[in-house]
């Protein structure tokens, strides 16, 4: 029996093992070639350089693809963190009629393919004036990404306990100190890591970006641009400066979520 959970379990770690070779070989890849000296792919490399770093921050285009990429990232985890936890905190608060509708209606936009999504946002905005603008890829992002927030601080707010609520009232607060003073301090790890997720979602976001966003071009737009026009090194630098400042965002966000757990749990 032993001999079989072994045997089971080498298979399913082979298994695993193979899906993220799969996936992160191209990653790797491109990370070092970013830092090969010749122009085009070769192994064995002949040399390091950071040259195409260099060219990459030099050139206009894609430092400008990368400020609106910062900027829209920044406005959108912002904003999509705060519609989230003002949407988690009415699903815990308050019982109403229709509030399953509410809930399935906030949650929807990531189940949306994202290219449909984008041109319904285009579809729209076009027709008040946002398409085009980076206002409406920032629009558009909150959209998809307020759900994220919603969902984790769902969690968070769901192992509250519901009786600090009313123990705070009966002490004499009211219902805004509370908030304040009880539900955001509790919430606030998981706020501050969704911040860092919805900002790594939009960062790396590419179809809605690519359908509003006109000639305001995020970084992932741009980098696309640059793989219709031309074969560059550059290419490979501004992937790995995306996934670096994607993962990096990620990672954050997770280590603040699981620290939190973790304390909670202890």
């Amino acid at each position: 029996m032993k001999t079989e959970k072994r045997g089971a379990n080498v298979l399913l770690y082979s298994y695993v093992g193979l899906i993220f070779v799969f996936v992160f070989i191209p990653i790797i890849t491109t990370v070092i070639f970013a830092f090969d000296v010749n122009r085009y792919p070769t192994l064995p490399m002949n040399g390091v350089t950071l040259d195409w770093f260099r060219q990459v921050f030099n050139d206009a285009t894609l430092s400008r693809g990368l400020w609106t990429s910062l900027t829209v990232a920044l406005c959108t985890a912002v904003v999509a963190t705060l519609l989230g936890f003002a949407g988690a905190y009415v699903d815990y608060r308050y019982k109403f009629r229709g509030k399953n509708f509410y809930m399935a209606l906030l949650t929807l936009p990531p189940l949306i393919p994202v290219s449909i999504l984008g041109l319904a946002m285009l579809t729209f905005e076009s027709r008040i004036g946002l398409s085009g603008r980076t206002l409406g890829v920032i629009i558009a992002h909150i959209v998809l990404c307020a759900p994220f927030a919603l969902a984790l601080i769902r969690m968070r707010l769901a192992s509250l306990d519901p009786d600090m609520e009313a123990a705070a009232w009966n002490l004499g607060a009211n219902q805004m100190s509370t908030l304040s003073s009880v539900i955001l301090p509790f919430c606030l790890p998981t706020i501050v890591a969704c911040l860092f997720l919805t900002a790594a979602i939009s960062f790396d976001e590419f179809m809605i970006a690519w359908f509003v966003g006109g000639t305001n071009e995020t970084l992932p737009v741009r980098l696309l641009a640059m793989l219709q026009g031309q074969v560059s090194p550059r290419i490979n630098a501004v992937g790995t400066l995306v996934f670096t400042v994607s993962i990096a965002l990620i990672l954050i966000s997770q280590l603040l979520t699981l620290g939190r757990a973790s304390r909670g749990r202890t």
